[in-house]
């Protein structure tokens, strides 16, 4: 049975590490859905999340695959355990009157969104939540409101005192 893994990798902070990774996930065809890369409180390390699906047979033969880098300091496939996920959204709507202005305002506090910029005829929103409550907001709105969307991806992180650490 396929479902969704999120996988947390502490790799070395060196260019090419990332190609290497997203080579190993294209190199046998795998889908990466969400990857999302920034260093850690040590310089030398980043940390790399990424989503994809999988059966757990699969998703087994794509962390050995990944432990076998010399970049990979140590991983975690956090949907083994008990995990928190958010991800980061940005999305611009066409506001060209009062009315809609305050739909958007009511919408944007319902969904714990802030209003980031204003021009005369839009708003750019911030959200952080879950994908499905990310999709909400969008489902929401209007179609032919939205401008613009980009979305982070997924960050994941162990929860309670347990982490992945070197």
């Amino acid at each position: 049975m396929e479902k969704r893994h999120i996988i947390s990798i502490l790799i070395e902070n060196e260019s090419g590490a990332l190609s290497r990774v997203a080579g190993l996930f294209s190199a046998r065809a795998y889908n990466i859905e969400s990857l999302t890369v920034a260093p850690t409180e040590d310089e030398t390390l980043s940390r790399m999340t990424i989503a994809t699906h999988g059966s757990d047979e699969i998703i087994e033969q794509i962390t050995k695959q990944l432990n076998k880098l010399i970049d990979v300091v140590k991983l975690s496939d956090l949907s083994e355990g008990e995990h928190i996920v958010r991800e980061m959204m940005l999305i611009k709507v066409d506001v060209p009157n009062s009315n809609e202005r305050q739909e958007i305002k009511r919408l944007a506090d319902i969904f714990r969104a802030k209003v980031i910029d204003v021009s005369s005829t839009s708003y750019t929103l911030e959200v952080t939540g879950s994908a499905s409550k990310l999709d909400a907001l969008i489902d929401t709105l209007p179609e032919t409101s939205i401008i613009e969307v980009v979305r982070s991806g997924l960050s994941g992180i162990l929860r309670g005192s347990a982490g992945l650490h070197v």
